[in-house]
């Protein structure tokens, strides 16, 4: 049986971590930040821990 292939566009985007939840980086992050409050801003810069299902369904399109 040949290997699964990773999909790219996912594994740009998706991180698992060693306890197996998958995480994303926020978008909106990237500019036009002055109008955010500041602590908006700081809620951008970290990742976020993706739905059950969707991190089931992301897994398996990573090959893990």
């Amino acid at each position: 049986m040949p290997k699964m292939k990773t999909r790219k566009a996912i594994a740009k985007r998706v991180k698992i971590t060693g306890r197996g939840k998958a995480v994303v980086r926020r978008g909106g992050s990237s500019h036009l930040k002055s109008p955010n409050s500041p602590k908006r801003n700081r809620t951008l810069r970290l990742p976020k821990a993706l739905s059950k299902g969707f991190a089931k369904q992301a897994k398996k399109l990573l090959g893990k």
